[in-house]
């Protein structure tokens, strides 16, 4: 029953949380879960996780999507924003360096202790708390201050370059100064340096 629930609502690679299932009891479900795996219909990721047993197309053993851990975990806990990508993933992203990470990056409300690494399936989880908690106004914003804070130890570009990378990205991220000048006296006086060397200035005014 349980197995018909989780086919229905699951995707191959996408991870499956214990506290999501329906079911009054939680040791009733452990079991039913424990079942499962030991059958081969599930894998284990760790305690409380799950995901579908599955083949690739290649004919090896499917994996779960870190990504879709991640987003579900940290990023989007209970279906409400609760984080954020950061370091060196996010200058990435963006085009600030070309520099691939060697690990995932979170700053995420679900974090216990100022900082902690989490492995999964072979792959480094960073998770940083936040400075406040992290909610769907202000997640862009204290992304980007998360950015400019790390922005003079990750870019790989500098001058008019820089600017004109930075202009764009609070374009596409949508970035509201309005919102950032709540956060901004949170972060170190290198924020106001790099906000101010990358031509920004003039939006906090």
């Amino acid at each position: 029953m349980i197995y018909d629930y989780i086919v229905e609502n699951y995707k191959n690679g996408e991870p499956i949380f214990l506290s999501e299932l329906p079911g009054e009891s939680k040791d009733y479900l452990r079991q039913e879960m424990k079942k499962l795996v030991d059958e081969g219909k599930l894998e284990r990721l760790y305690n409380g996780v799950y995901y579908l047993s599955y083949v690739t197309i290649l004919g090896t053993k499917g994996k779960v999507s870190v990504d879709k851990y991640i987003k579900k975990k940290y990023l989007e806990t209970d279906g409400k924003v609760s984080g954020y990508i950061t370091g060196l993933q996010l200058a990435n992203k963006y085009g600030f360096t070309t520099q691939n990470p060697a690990c995932y990056e979170v700053c995420s409300n679900e974090a216990s202790t100022k900082q902690r690494k989490q492995e999964i399936d072979g792959n480094t989880i960073v998770i940083y708390m936040p400075v406040v908690s992290v909610t769907e106004e202000n997640q862009v914003a204290l992304q980007f201050l998360d950015l400019m804070s790390t922005l003079d130890k990750y870019s790989e570009i500098s001058g008019t370059e820089l600017k004109n990378k930075l202009k764009k990205y609070v374009e596409l991220a949508g970035i509201d100064f309005s919102i950032v000048k709540k956060y901004l006296s949170l972060y170190p006086d290198r924020v106001y340096r790099n906000i101010y060397d990358g031509g920004l200035m003039g939006e906090l005014v």
